[in-house]
């Protein structure tokens, strides 16, 4: 069961990217990619915003 947590935190962590990404938010793309944890945080918070 702790594979489907790493999965859904990976895939919280790409739609941070993506995100990022494709409204320009440079500096919180790069601190999400690079101290992943802040990345699977606002990915999440994406999702039930």
């Amino acid at each position: 069961m702790a594979w489907i947590l790493g999965v859904i935190s990976f895939i919280a962590w790409l739609n941070h990217i993506f995100t990022c990404f494709s409204e320009g938010m440079w500096g919180f793309l790069i601190a999400g990619a690079l101290f992943f944890p802040i990345g699977i945080l606002h990915g999440f918070y994406l999702w039930f915003n």
